[in-house]
């Protein structure tokens, strides 16, 4: 695929469309309609960036150039001359005043994809990558959902890094297929687990002891953004709370198959998305 075609170009999106395959899709939909056309906007900027670093065929250098071209894009927004596929971004970035570092940290965190498959990182490593990818994404979202700042930012640094924990116990097998374990060096070799070789890793009898301990990593994380949740206006909370709820039915059902091999793929039951929907917004 060339480069042109992972570059933002001058055609307005379909973000609505983009967004409706994410398992955050119901979360936006109940939002008014300002705020949901932002968060589309935001979900359509990640799914962009992210299909750069996934894309497998396309040569490290040609990502990096991709995702600088994004960083360029983003700036031209603050800098009053967007791209017209990227206007109505624009327009929600000073309705909203999303911070460009929080745009460039998600870049950030694909860049770290985009230059080498992770494999077994250290604990600080994980926690960076999930603050860029995860909890920067919250932190826009929060503006969006108009939170206080300060309980905005405790919630985006917990609810983005439970979700990206268990997006990464969810999707191990997936990972390891095409080279990646985020797994922390530091809970493999706790477990004795020394290789680099993802394949190895991930068929290793030890591994679910390391899961095990991510989950309840996880758990901590969706625990304090309860107590967030709990302290601040319902309106202000509704669409994190569906997404919380969401994944921690996610993380649920994978604890309840276990993390041996084999392992099947989990899925959540949409009546049981509509029923966490149902129960947060009336």
């Amino acid at each position: 695929m060339a480069v042109s075609n992972l570059i933002v170009d001058d055609a307005e999106p379909d973000a609505a469309k983009v967004t409706s395959g994410s398992s955050f899709y119901l979360a936006m939909r109940i939002l008014p309609a300002a705020q949901r056309d932002a968060m589309y906007q935001i979900y359509a900027f990640c799914r962009a960036v992210d299909d750069i670093a996934d894309e497998g065929t396309l040569p490290r250098r040609e990502r990096a150039v991709a995702l600088d071209r994004w960083r360029a894009d983003i700036d031209a927004c603050y800098a009053g001359t967007p791209k017209r596929s990227l206007e109505a971004l624009t327009r929600h970035i000073r309705a909203f005043h999303l911070s460009r570092d929080d745009f460039h940290a998600v870049i950030d965190g694909m860049a770290m994809d985009a230059a080498g498959d992770i494999v077994a990182p250290d604990e600080a490593t994980l926690d960076t990558y999930c603050d860029r990818v995860a909890s920067a994404v919250g932190r826009l979202s929060v503006r969006i959902f108009g939170m206080h700042e300060d309980a905005g930012r405790r919630l985006a640094h917990h609810l983005g890094r439970a979700l990206q924990l268990t997006n990464i116990l969810r999707d191990i097998d997936e990972d390891a297929a095409i080279g990646r374990v985020y797994l922390p060096r530091e809970l493999l070799s706790r477990e004795g687990i020394s290789t680099t070789d993802p394949a190895s890793i991930v068929a290793d009898a030890r591994l679910p002891r390391v899961c095990a301990v991510l989950a309840e990593r996880a758990k901590g994380h969706f625990a304090q953004s309860d107590t967030i949740m709990a302290a601040s206006p319902r309106a202000q909370v509704r669409a994190p709370r569906i997404m919380a709820g969401a994944y921690r039915c996610v993380l649920d059902a994978n604890l309840r198959r276990g993390f041996d091999q084999p392992r099947t793929k989990v899925r959540t039951p949409r009546s049981r998305l509509l029923w966490i929907v149902a129960r947060n917004v009336f």
